[in-house]
């Protein structure tokens, strides 16, 4: 089995193309064409995890955090750490693969694992994601209605939260006159014909548009196809960021801090107290999330869980919502559990599938 198709699972759910724009997702170094030995997967890339890939016959490496953020202008391996990662990534011929914000941003991504570790019950976006949607209108012949919309859905059309194969359709009459250059499939060139149509629309993304047009054009009878693809500015329920849920059974503010420290394994926790005596709804967001905090305010959560929180926004919470920073590394490996998970269902038993044994945290805590 090749990198591709490993990273297809990936692609699938969780789109390069709803990554932040200024986000390097995807291939860092190698080759998807490679045949897969073993994979490791970690939340960052250093040389000890390339260490352990070599010794675990691993060829792929699948990261949360891009190695290559930032441009390269040069490959200093005396100096440069990453350089030498390159290097080792190279001469052992492994691939390395990373998605980050757009393991964000999906469903059942970094921040549903959050929620899923605290265990959280009616998940769901914190803040959906916006204007990156169009309406695909397109009109079919009555009897081919059903074949090209089966087309559209196959290739990710009309899918909205849990609901898939949805569209609208509308009966009415198509008009037109092919020239003497035409190949009409219904009537004869050069007369006006009218057919029974149907008006099918179907949401896309707008990162989908041309795959999903390309599909339904295949699957049209028409030589010329007439259809609209219009621009949306509302909110994406399959994509966002940060998750909203609630706790089984309200607990005082003590309580919810045991239970976030003991579900992520952290002895060492900043927050601010909130002004409720009891906590029910709860806000996350895996790594940093700072910027949610007013969208978890909004959402009327009596708490919020994130990470690399500065002190003015402490103070901006203080006595409105207890904040509290798990830990940017803490917040976001859970995540891992789902991403092993989703690849072993597609691989053979000659393929294994590791987590990083080690921790690749930068934060240590000093205690006198």
């Amino acid at each position: 089995m090749r990198c591709d198709k490993i990273i297809k699972i990936i692609k699938d759910w969780a789109p390069k193309s709803i990554a932040w724009e200024k986000d390097n997702v995807g291939l860092q170094v190698g080759s998807l064409r490679r045949e897969v030995k073993n994979i490791l997967l970690c939340l960052d890339v250093d040389e000890k995890v390339v260490g352990e890939a070599n010794r675990k016959n691993c060829n792929l490496i699948i990261s949360h955090h891009p190695l290559l953020f930032r441009s390269l202008k040069k490959l200093d391996v005396v100096n440069d750490k990453k350089s030498r990662i390159i290097e080792k990534l190279i001469k052992k011929d492994i691939t390395l693969y990373s998605a980050h914000t757009n393991l964000d941003f999906t469903k059942d991504g970094v921040s549903f694992q959050l929620a899923k570790k605290l265990k959280l019950t009616n998940q769901k976006f914190l803040l959906n994601l916006s204007s990156n949607q169009n309406k695909l209108v397109v009109f079919v012949p009555l009897a081919h209605a059903d074949k090209v919309a089966e087309a559209m859905h196959n290739a990710g059309a009309g899918i909205i939260g849990e609901y898939s194969n949805c569209s609208f359709r509308n009966f009415g009459t198509g008009v037109f006159k092919g020239s003497e250059k035409s190949n009409p499939r219904v009537g004869v060139k050069g007369k006006i014909e009218s057919v029974e149509e149907v008006k099918v629309e179907v949401l896309v993304n707008s990162f989908d548009v041309k795959r999903i047009v390309a599909e339904m054009k295949k699957a049209h009878p028409y030589e010329e196809v007439a259809y609209d693809v219009y621009p949306l500015v509302n909110e994406n329920v399959n994509y966002g960021m940060g998750v909203i849920g609630e706790l089984k059974q309200s607990l005082s503010e003590k309580e919810f801090l045991n239970l976030v420290s003991k579900s992520l394994r952290i002895k060492n926790l900043r927050f601010t107290q909130g002004y409720k005596s009891k906590i029910k709804k709860v806000a996350v967001c895996g790594g940093s999330g700072s910027d949610l905090l007013d969208a978890a305010i909004q959402s009327n959560a009596d708490a919020f869980v994130t990470s690399d929180i500065k002190y003015h926004t402490f103070q901006d919470a203080e006595n409105t919502i207890l904040l509290v920073d798990a830990g940017h590394y803490e917040t976001e490996i859970p995540a891992l559990d789902e991403l092993k998970n989703r690849i072993e269902e597609i691989l053979t038993d000659k393929i294994k599938v590791y987590k990083y044994s080690g921790s690749t945290n930068p934060i240590v805590f000093y205690n006198n």
